[in-house]
């Protein structure tokens, strides 16, 4: 894997997302703990609802327009709703989130 730093840890508020640009979209980055983050895509399977300004809950999000439930852990969404949402390895190491490259590109690929 190919690590791009994104940010300190510190940028996202826990329970809070922030986003990440990119040339083939947003990046939806969580923080859901004091060291805990996932990324995810930034719009929602159902009508393509921004995930970022949704409300962040254990390991999960719900998007702001319909209350679509997804896991930030598989992207899947939950309970009765149909429907996955991309996610990207993420990792923190020294205060700093950092971002798989290589599965950006993969995402562009597709």
């Amino acid at each position: 894997m190919s690590w791009i730093d994104i940010c300190a840890i510190e940028d996202i508020p826990e329970r809070g997302a922030r986003i990440v640009k990119t040339a083939e979209g947003c990046v939806a980055v969580f923080r859901t703990g004091p060291e805990e983050v996932f990324a995810t895509s930034n719009s929602c399977a159902h009508k393509g609802g921004p995930l970022s300004e949704g409300i962040v809950h254990d390991r999960k999000v719900t998007c702001p327009l319909h209350n679509w439930v997804y896991s930030l852990e598989t992207g899947e969404a939950q309970g009765a709703d149909q429907g996955q949402i991309a996610t990207y390895p993420v990792r923190i190491e020294a205060g700093r989130v950092l971002l798989d490259a290589e599965s950006l590109a993969r995402r562009s690929a597709a």
